[in-house]
């Protein structure tokens, strides 16, 4: 695996629901002085629209269930709502169906997330309605792992 950013601490390994043809890819989490850095490398995204798909840390431990229920909902510490769940994340932007992000937050640990699950939805969240900001359905799923040396 290519880590831009070093070796990380944490990883999902995303797949859709159909491993064959669905979404496939990485979510990579880092430690740092000054928070966390999640790095995304994504591929087979739904290429129709505006390839923009809300991204989010759920509560769940497991991508089990019919479309990924068993996800549950955002991470949330402190019971704040969403957009200021700390599982809220940028949305990911395709382009011909590929997706790479990175970002710094301060609002988790890596040790805080892993266990939990990383969710790709098939529309871009609004940041506005409750209690998910509105992002469809779940297309992808990954668990955060330990990265084992």
């Amino acid at each position: 695996m290519d880590f831009p950013f070093g070796r990380p601490q944490a990883i999902a390994n995303i797949h859709g629901a159909d491993p064959a043809a669905g979404p496939i890819g990485t979510v990579a989490f880092y430690c740092r002085p000054t928070g966390t850095l999640v790095a995304a490398n994504i591929c087979r995204l739904p290429q129709s629209g505006p390839e923009i798909f809300g991204f989010h840390i759920h509560e769940g431990c497991s991508c089990g269930g019919t479309g990924f229920s068993e996800t549950g909902g955002h991470y949330s510490k402190g019971n704040c709502g969403h957009p200021r769940h700390a599982g809220d994340l940028p949305p990911l932007f395709g382009c011909g169906g590929h997706a790479r992000m990175a970002m710094l937050t301060g609002r988790f640990r890596v040790a805080d997330v892993i266990g939990r699950t990383v969710v790709i939805h098939s529309q871009p969240d609004d940041f506005t309605s409750q209690p998910a900001g509105n992002a469809g359905e779940k297309i992808a799923c990954g668990v955060i792992h330990p990265l084992r040396r």
